[in-house]
């Protein structure tokens, strides 16, 4: 049962995938640039409240590491509670999304939206514009966002996991990957990109987990 579980999942996960090609490739040539300039000419991006937004999902997984330690000193004392249980996959899952994404990143080589660091060729700031393969560095790196990567990554096994806290779940990430493209840290391509590879890797950790148990078929 447990192959043919995950049989179905990566055809789930491929359908996905090419799914998620069509509205990346529209936003890449008809949606990204235009999005881009005009978030740059009405100084969007000066509004504070979009900057704070930014914040949370690094500092999430900055602080996941002691969360992980703090887990696993409690599991000494007896087996988790179901929410300790599910903090702990939702952090291992951010983790590998980030360090998934960093591989992409490379892989693909986006040139960001602006300049931020380092004169890094952008779109706003050099006129630069699409990707740059196999070339590794912070400067190429905008392409799937890290931070959508982060935000669904966590909160994906949550939703996973409990269902109910699909509308909770919505109204806190939703801020949070519009404050990315806000900023101009992110074209809307990368962010979309971003959130499927980690809503992809969360469901892979979350059935790995047994989070979310499968229906059993009756035998007799």
């Amino acid at each position: 049962m447990r192959e043919n579980e995950y049989r179905r999942l990566l055809c789930r996960t491929l359908i996905i995938t090419a799914l998620c090609i069509a509205p990346v490739l529209v936003c890449y040539f008809w949606i990204d640039r235009p999005v881009a300039f005009f978030v740059y000419r009405h100084h969007i991006n000066t509004i504070q409240v979009f900057r704070w937004l930014t914040y949370l999902p690094p500092e999430v997984q900055n602080w996941s590491a002691l969360v992980l330690t703090i887990l696993m000193v409690r599991r000494a004392w007896g087996p988790f509670l179901r929410w300790q249980k599910v903090l702990l996959v939702a952090c291992l899952s951010l983790i590998v999304a980030d360090d998934f994404r960093i591989s992409l990143g490379d892989v693909c080589g986006r040139y960001w939206p602006e300049t931020w660091t380092h004169d890094n060729p952008s779109l706003i700031g050099t006129g630069t514009y699409g990707f740059h393969p196999f070339q590794r560095g912070d400067d190429i790196g905008s392409f799937p966002s890290g931070h959508a990567c982060r935000i669904l990554g966590f909160a994906t096994v949550w939703l996973i996991a409990t269902p109910r806290s699909r509308v909770v779940v919505t109204v806190l990430c939703t801020p949070m990957l519009v404050s990315l493209v806000a900023m101009n840290y992110h074209f809307v391509s990368d962010v979309i990109a971003g959130s499927i590879l980690g809503a992809i890797i969360a469901t892979y950790a979350a059935h790995l987990a047994r989070l979310q148990m499968p229906l059993e078929i009756p035998v007799g």
